[in-house]
């Protein structure tokens, strides 16, 4: 009798121990599985805080020289400066108005100064590169539409040369061009999506335009299609090359 009550205690002994050893394998392996879990979530987590810490959000950024000037504007859009030429009226008036005529002032009040994107400014606080969307109108009359692109002016804030994408009523019109001292347009390149592409060289008075051209085009003023060369002097045609013309 009390060999089977020892026998019977020595099975549950072992049936006991082999449960305390799965038990602990079970616990070694959630131990193991916590740990993999915390170390992920940490690395997440600092992952996420190194994201967020290499992410600045800000309004506007302006950055000055070792003398205190502005000389770059970044923002959507750029902040003020306060050595800014363009919005200063006193000095625009002073620096301009008398190159133009005498409602040059009141011209000027509807320009547009702002640009969503960068500006560069000189150390006497020109203009001299503005980057992005809708860019500054020039200093001497309204653009025919917004325009994204890149304007580059001389040192007197005069737009010298640029390239951009204007929308110009339901149309865009991607141009490319180079300014005169007089702020003529001395060579453009041009693409209308509302028909027309080609190359305008102006020296003066006198005009010429190689390309294409639908009936009723602003880059050739012509009632018929153009595909061609055609020479102004004014308003007068002098000599035309149309292969698009009617015979």
């Amino acid at each position: 009798m009390e060999l089977h009550r020892l026998e019977a205690l020595r099975d549950r002994i072992e049936r006991l121990e082999k449960r305390l050893r799965l038990f602990y394998v079970a616990g070694g392996l959630a131990a193991v599985l916590l740990a993999m879990l915390a170390s992920t979530t940490l690395r997440t987590g600092n992952a996420q805080s190194n994201n967020s810490a290499n992410i600045l959000r800000a309004r506007g950024l302006v950055i000055v020289d070792e003398q205190g000037r502005e000389r770059i504007l970044l923002g959507a859009p750029i902040p003020p400066a306060a050595n800014r030429v363009r919005t200063d009226l006193a000095r625009v008036k002073e620096i301009w108005s008398k190159r133009f005529p005498a409602q040059y002032m009141k011209w000027y009040q509807e320009y547009r100064h702002d640009v969503n994107g960068l500006l560069v400014l000189d150390e006497k606080g020109f203009d001299r590169v503005a980057i992005g969307d809708q860019v500054p109108d020039p200093n001497i009359g309204k653009r025919i539409g917004p325009e994204a692109g890149i304007i580059i002016n001389d040192e007197q804030g005069f737009e010298r040369t640029g390239y951009g994408l204007i929308k110009a009523g339901d149309f865009y019109r991607v141009v490319r061009g180079l300014d005169s001292a007089k702020g003529q347009e001395g060579l453009t390149l041009a693409l209308f999506d509302e028909g027309g592409v080609g190359m305008i060289q102006h020296d003066g008075d006198r005009k010429l335009y190689l390309g294409s051209a639908p009936p009723g085009s602003p880059l050739t003023k012509l009632a018929e299609p153009f595909h061609g060369l055609m020479l102004r002097n004014g308003a007068e045609v002098t000599h035309q090359l149309n292969v698009a013309a009617k015979k």
